[in-house]
């Protein structure tokens, strides 16, 4: 089969339809040669045609084009690229792989794909992943248009996009289990609940084999292919359905009022270390996209995954930047959690960089000042696995990215177990943590806080286990993290107990009040609202079973913790207080929203390490909303003074989180009324009061 063929043109990137064909380019600075392959069928063994391109005729400076007449949309297609293999030179050119397009949009050979045939010498085409062309005009967006929810007034639910539809008894159509097809039904779900933007772990293609022998990669912390969505989450198995699938999803929740943030893993790829396979960036440009050791041999590992990529070179940037912009125009997501962020403040040899010296350069820069990505919502995990923790440091020299508030995890875990000397800290934390984040003119819900997510103890697991058992992983409990700061309330694991089972139920309501209770961004793991449990696993990166699936069964189950969580939503949604976007005046009178510190006794908080009690009022006196917080985690009651109100006011109970479930929390409308000048607020249980005015 012959194809009539042009130059073609350095420019754009990757594979363009055009009226008569398709323009193929990618870079690569050192290969000798490049070879385009077209396949018939994206799973036939061999292409149907294997073109070269002539160096002379179909290169630009570093770029390899050609331009294919009579092919479209749906072509499956890969390359070959020939050069020296000299490691010590950090090249790494092997012709007998089969390389994806680090542009591709679409990716598919995923039911023949082998990743040790990428890895063992010799030709891997019969085992190889290929791209597909897609052409991004060939949708209708039915008007979407980005959400822009404001920090303040959001929401966030965690969310893997398999494990939220793949369980059996989700009620969904076992065809679309686990896919993005199967998370549009559930929508509802998430609406009457109260989210207003999911945060999808990786969706970007990655490699499943890339984890150890009978287990997969289940988390998607494996990327290989940046601008394509993952094809095991598709229930349309076209060439194109991916794309076209994702996309339905983006519309159907944008319709429900929900926002779309990508978990982006811009910190290393699949390819692993030097041992790893060659699958793309390795056997295109190995220089170009990974940071190597001073000996160009081995390969830099502040990912903790075997290699870095090289974000702040002007091709390994490059793409990050064209990748983020491309989910946003084409794709219309609505922003980006950036896993493991601090790699991106490395330059482009792995050397921190200092963060006064972040200029126009760095792809942080890029990022934040890029006009296609402008009010896209950005969240950095701000560590690396090299020790590299910059919490503080995005806020501090960013104008727009947000932070996982890693201390707001720890703090308010130890609180909740009791641990002593956390007053200080937890009153910081539920401030926003003003000594985290120091700048005053800048949003403080760019401060995301959370007591669980992925990567760790689920909520009900936080409170069951002592211990991580991690047994299923393979690796006799060495992997995961060592300090979860948990406490199981008495007993190792599941039991029968009725005091064991009312505290832990009683230390989750704590933890979802003081969430919301706090100043900043709120986020939730998939499933806590319905006590998902991992059975002590605290990561579950490996296990793509009913371990880490959501079990709907749970909602019904727990339909009344469910009921709690939804309410306590809906409560700081519809109040004025909680969505401030400047840190509150801690004051005992303003005209202004302001916050008073209070302990057992008004205006005399303990601050000594002895205290496990702390009060707070919160009063936004133009909106008319005054709130009194009591948190005792103290093992017995504790009786506290309540503020003095006028003539015609009276506190009422809006929460307790010491009381049965069906009247832990409610509206203003329905809230018991106090009476008296204390409350007794029992052991490890939290209160808020709120004034209603007298009839």
């Amino acid at each position: 089969m012959l194809f009539a063929t042009l130059p073609g043109n350095s420019h754009p990137i990757g594979a363009t339809v055009e009226p008569d064909g398709v323009n193929f380019c990618v870079f690569s600075k050192n290969a000798t040669a490049i070879e385009l392959l077209l396949f018939e069928q994206p799973n036939d063994p061999k292409p149907v045609i294997t073109i070269p391109l002539d160096p002379n005729k179909n290169r630009t400076f570093y770029y390899w084009h050609i331009f294919v007449k009579g092919i479209g949309e749906g072509q499956v297609y890969a390359y070959r690229a020939h050069g020296p293999f000299e490691p010590e030179k950090g090249h790494r050119f092997d012709s007998s792989k089969v390389l994806l397009d680090p542009y591709a949009k679409s990716i598919v050979g995923y039911t023949t794909y082998n990743r040790k045939a990428a890895i063992k010498p010799g030709d891997n085409c019969a085992k190889a992943l290929r791209s597909v062309v897609v052409d991004t005009s060939n949708y209708d967006w039915e008007g979407d248009h980005p959400l822009r929810i404001p920090y303040s007034q959001s929401v966030i639910y965690e969310l893997h996009v398999g494990g939220f539809t793949r369980h059996p008894n989700s009620g969904v159509k076992s065809e679309k289990r686990g896919t993005y097809a199967g998370l549009i039904e559930k929508i509802p779900y998430l609406k009457n609940l109260g989210i207003t933007a999911v945060e999808l772990l990786p969706i970007h293609y990655f490699d499943p084999e890339d984890a150890r022998p009978g287990l997969c990669n289940y988390w998607g912390y494996s990327t290989i292919g940046f601008f394509a969505p993952h094809r095991g989450y598709t229930a349309d198995k076209s060439g194109v359905g991916a794309v076209n699938e994702f996309r339905d999803m983006v519309k159907a929740l944008h319709r429900a009022g929900i926002e779309v943030i990508l978990d982006v893993v811009f910190n290393h790829t699949a390819e692993g270390n030097e041992q790893g396979p060659t699958l793309c960036f390795r056997g295109l440009d190995n220089e170009a996209y990974y940071i190597l050791e001073p000996d160009m041999i081995h390969y830099a590992n502040y990912s903790g995954c075997g290699n870095t990529f090289r974000g702040n070179h002007p091709i390994g940037g490059g793409l990050i930047l064209d990748s983020l912009r491309y989910w946003v125009s084409e794709m219309h997501v609505d922003g980006f959690r950036f896993d493991l962020a601090s790699v991106l403040s490395r330059d482009s040899r792995g050397f921190p960089i200092e963060a006064h010296t972040i200029n126009m350069n760095h792809i942080i820069w890029a990022i934040e000042s890029d006009p296609v990505l402008a009010g896209t919502k950005l969240i950095a995990e701000a560590w690396d696995a090299a020790g590299l923790y910059s919490v503080g440091q995005f806020v501090e020299y960013a104008d727009w990215f947000s932070e996982w508030n890693g201390p707001y995890r720890d703090d308010i875990r130890r609180f909740v177990k009791s641990d002593a000397g956390m007053i200080p800290n937890l009153a910081a934390r539920i401030l926003g943590s003003p000594d985290i984040y120091h700048r005053q003119d800048t949003d403080i819900n760019r401060s995301i806080n959370f007591f669980t997510c992925h990567d760790g103890f689920t909520l009900n697991d936080l409170v069951s286990y002592n211990e991580k058992h991690n047994e299923a992983n393979g690796e006799n409990s060495q992997d995961g993290a060592n300090h979860n700061f948990s406490w199981n309330c008495g007993i190792e694991g599941p039991t029968d107990d009725p005091e064991i089972e009312a505290l832990r139920l009683q230390q989750i309501k704590n933890f979802f009040t003081i969430l919301f209770m706090s100043q900043g961004t709120p986020m939730i793991q998939m499933g806590d609202e319905i006590r998902r449990t991992q059975k002590g696993n605290n990561n579950g990166y490996c296990q793509d079973n009913e371990l880490s699936w959501f079990d709907w069964s749970g909602v019904d189950q727990e339909f009344d913790l469910w009921c709690f969580v939804r309410r306590l939503i809906n409560i700081t949604q519809n109040l004025q207080l909680f969505h401030q976007e400047c840190v509150l005046e801690v004051t005992d009178a303003s005209h202004k929203p302001h916050l008073s510190w209070h302990g057992i006794k008004l205006g005399k908080p303990d601050w000594s390490k002895d205290s496990r009690s702390l009060a707070f009022s919160l009063h936004h006196p133009k909106a008319g909303e005054h709130l009194h917080v009591m948190m005792n985690a103290y093992w017995e009651t504790l009786s506290f003074e309540l503020p003095v109100l006028g003539k015609n006011e009276r506190w009422s109970r809006i929460v307790d989180t010491a009381l049965p479930l069906s009247e832990a929390v409610c509206e203003l409308e329905s809230a018991t009324d106090v009476k008296e000048k204390t409350y007794s607020v029992a052991g490890r249980s939290t209160v808020v009061l709120m004034v209603k005015p007298l009839a």
